[in-house]
């Protein structure tokens, strides 16, 4: 009943959705779904040491969970306050800064110095460059009464050109051996994740939900438009600089964690809006976390499988997004 009355800003074209199921249908279904892909993967070929193994197993499907949850939620967010479904926070320039930190620090202190610092110092000094970089673009954005969101749209853009040609010098000044150690960081990666960053990130990243869940309500407000929100009652730009933030901490947190996913954000945010038949966040969220689940946890499957690791997870989830990202730029149809 309560659907029957949304305004029509929030209900989709009936082109564009799959109509046929129900948005708490699909939940159920990519729910079992993703219950059967971790149950098949934690069981395949189980043989040997299990107390070695079921333990890896399960900080593998624990990394890819956390970063289905926070690359889902972060995007779909992120298109909400940006009002604009081919964007994602990867346009702000977070994998930019992230492939900066790791030259500046191959380029200062070399490839092996930076391999042996170990993962949890470089995690504490990625999430907390990331982090302060959105917090000081942020509050320069929206100090002032002629800033905007636009602003700081092409702000970002701009950083991540910069950061982009820094690395780049940079990499052409180190020596061969120790670009080879850097580039194997610049792509995601979810064999060697510490078990102790996981339980950090975990706490992280719930923390930073909680402002999520509070406003979850204000969320469907604010995919109507600032006029309207504002004329609903809604501080939009409190609601705005919070939902930044915390899609900041997100990208930061999961960045760190396994490295950059730049296109898979849209891939999970866009599939989500095809199969849910409004923009209701209760019901998009899960759904785009529940369809990340399914993408890395079935495509590791399979790229241990059958392709028995001859090419990164990662590699094959940004070539599908970015296809789907020049499928959409041609569409012309996502405004």
């Amino acid at each position: 009943m309560a659907e029957t009355v949304l305004p029509a800003a929030l209900t989709q074209h009936k082109r564009r959705t799959v109509k046929t199921v129900r948005p708490r249908t699909w939940i159920i279904l990519l729910g079992l779904l993703t219950a059967v892909l971790i149950a098949v993967f934690m069981t395949i070929d189980l043989r040997g040491n299990l107390g070695y193994i079921l333990p890896r197993r399960a900080i593998k499907i624990g990394s890819m969970l956390l970063v289905a949850y926070a690359v889902g939620v972060s995007t779909v967010l992120f298109q909400t306050v940006t009002a604009n479904r081919i964007l994602t926070p990867s346009i702000m320039g977070f994998d930019a800064l992230y492939m900066l930190i790791q030259t500046v620090l191959t380029f200062a202190i070399g490839g092996q110095a930076l391999l042996s610092m170990g993962a949890p110092a470089r995690f504490v000094i990625e999430v907390m460059l990331m982090v302060a970089f959105s917090f000081l673009l942020y509050r320069w954005l929206f100090s002032g009464g002629g800033k905007s969101l636009h602003l700081m749209l092409l702000v970002g853009i701009v950083f991540g050109t910069m950061f982009r040609g820094v690395s780049s010098l940079l990499q052409r000044l180190i020596e061969p051996s120790e670009f080879i150690i850097l580039q194997d960081l610049f792509f995601a990666s979810f064999n060697n994740v510490d078990g102790l960053l996981l339980a950090v990130s975990t706490l992280a990243i719930a923390a930073a939900s909680i402002p999520v869940w509070r406003m979850r309500r204000e969320l469907d407000v604010l995919a109507l438009g600032r006029d309207t929100a504002l004329n609903l009652g809604v501080n939009h730009r409190r609601a705005v600089t919070t939902v930044l933030m915390v899609c900041a901490v997100l990208v930061a947190v999961s960045t760190a964690l396994v490295g950059p996913v730049t296109f898979f954000g849209l891939l999970v945010a866009s599939l989500a809006y095809l199969l849910c038949s409004h923009f209701r966040h209760i019901y998009v969220l899960p759904i785009a976390v529940l369809l990340g689940a399914i993408a890395l946890v079935g495509g590791q499957l399979v790229l241990e499988q059958v392709f028995s690791f001859d090419t990164a997870l990662s590699i094959v989830i940004e070539f599908a997004g970015g296809l789907l990202f020049i499928a959409l730029l041609l569409k012309g149809s996502v405004k």
